[in-house]
């Protein structure tokens, strides 16, 4: 398992994104290292983890939380030949692109070091959004996307340091739950009925994540 590119993206001026300034950092691009990684402090007010990283829209991105964000470049293969066109890695706007690690697959509180210093923390998956679909330029992206089910996964820093493309990833910490990425997004999009099996994360669980689980179960519990 291995850390294939390190993408960054600029703020960018575009027509299709609602942020107040009409700017996105979500084309993200390869990088040469070492670049810093570091908690980038609470929403609202932190952006990226990734230093050189811009996140523009800080009501539904950045973060501690949403410090880094990984995708598969199997994944993004799968999409190649489903798309039928190339998508270099960075396309889906993701910090991290790795190899040989099932990241949707990862479990909630799943730590993974970098190299010989960084070590984030699985938190939850990615939701599909506006400017992901136009930035794609795929009509019904964000369905489409949702119906795939393998989001990607973010990361809060637990141990900051430097990072590269090429550095190993190793599996540090493994929860002995079974809340994935991938059911964690299933849970929060298409099927709110597993909202209850999330709480089974802990504190490792994305807050926005655990609240609407909290309250779904609140809620079915009145109702019986």
């Amino acid at each position: 398992m291995k850390l294939l590119s390190l993408n960054v993206g600029r703020p960018t001026a575009v027509e299709y994104t609602d942020q107040p300034e009409g700017v996105t950092g979500i084309d993200k691009r390869p990088v040469d290292g070492p670049v810093r990684v570091a908690a980038p402090g609470p929403k609202g007010t932190g952006a990226s983890g990734v230093a050189g990283d811009a996140v523009c829209d800080l009501r539904h991105h950045g973060g501690d939380d949403q410090a880094v964000y990984a995708f598969a470049r199997e994944d993004l293969d799968d999409w190649e030949r489903e798309l039928n066109r190339p998508l270099p890695s960075g396309s889906f706007g993701e910090n991290l692109t790795t190899e040989g690690l099932d990241v949707s697959g990862a479990r909630i509180g799943e730590r993974w070091r970098i190299g010989g210093e960084v070590v984030l923390e699985v938190t939850s998956g990615r939701i599909p959004c506006r400017t992901f679909q136009e930035h794609l330029g795929e009509p019904g992206w964000v369905k489409r996307f949702t119906q795939q089910g393998a989001p990607g996964a973010y990361l809060r820093v637990i141990e900051p340091g430097e990072i590269r493309a090429g550095d190993p990833i190793e599996i540090a910490y493994r929860p002995d739950h079974d809340v994935t990425v991938a059911l964690e997004f299933r849970a929060t999009t298409t099927e709110r009925h597993l909202l209850p099996r999330l709480l089974a994360a802990g504190d490792a669980l994305h807050p926005g994540a655990a609240e609407a689980a909290r309250e779904y179960t609140r809620k079915y519990a009145v109702e019986k």
